[in-house]
């Protein structure tokens, strides 16, 4: 077994989306980044690759690199996938965090399990993604940022959750991946 974790964080800009977990949620402000800059979807895939010993996004796909300028992070997602495929492993379940102190991500949590499901050839069943705030506290608090990023993990066991987290305003995600082959798992 395998453990991977996730953290990525992007300034808050007018005139971008903001799209978390593939889903365009309408809010006065987005994400900025070389993608579109989904933060619960760069953690998890941070965690995957991390944990497949395959580096990380930045090293998978530069912000340098024209190429993937505007990309769907769901996109780059799907070529996580096929890394982890190539190598035997898969992904067992996901459990993610996001902190915001705005917009209210309730309404948009099943279809970012949803598309995280699809995307990762797994059951929505086993992705579970969370949303809270931080109570006003640091630069999520003061929706300067979104950031995601890794707590901490701990081992339970082949189907052990992956935790994901993502925060605030400045996305914060924490992802931990179970990832499973014939021979090994990443967590």
């Amino acid at each position: 077994m395998r453990i991977g974790h996730g953290y990525d964080v992007h300034k808050l800009e007018n005139g971008r989306k903001l799209i978390l977990g593939g889903v365009d949620i309408p809010y006065e402000k987005g994400l900025l980044g070389h993608s579109d800059a989904d933060v619960l979807v760069h953690a998890v895939m941070d965690a995957l690759l991390g944990a497949a010993g395959l580096g990380d996004i930045g090293k998978a796909f530069p912000d340098t690199d024209p190429a993937y300028e505007g990309i769907s992070s769901l996109r780059l997602l799907d070529m996580v996938m096929d890394l982890l495929r190539q190598a035997g492993l898969r992904v067992s379940n996901v459990d993610a965090t996001i902190l915001a102190q705005r917009p209210r991500l309730s309404p948009y949590i099943q279809r970012m399990r949803e598309n995280l499901a699809m995307h990762m050839d797994i059951s929505a069943g086993r992705i579970n993604v969370k949303a809270t705030t931080e109570e006003g506290l640091g630069f999520t608090g003061a929706r300067e940022q979104e950031k995601t990023g890794p707590r901490h993990a701990r081992r339970c066991g082949p189907n052990a959750p992956l935790a994901h987290r993502i925060a605030r305003e400045e996305l914060f995600c924490c992802p931990v991946r179970n990832v499973h082959s014939s021979q090994q798992a990443i967590w």
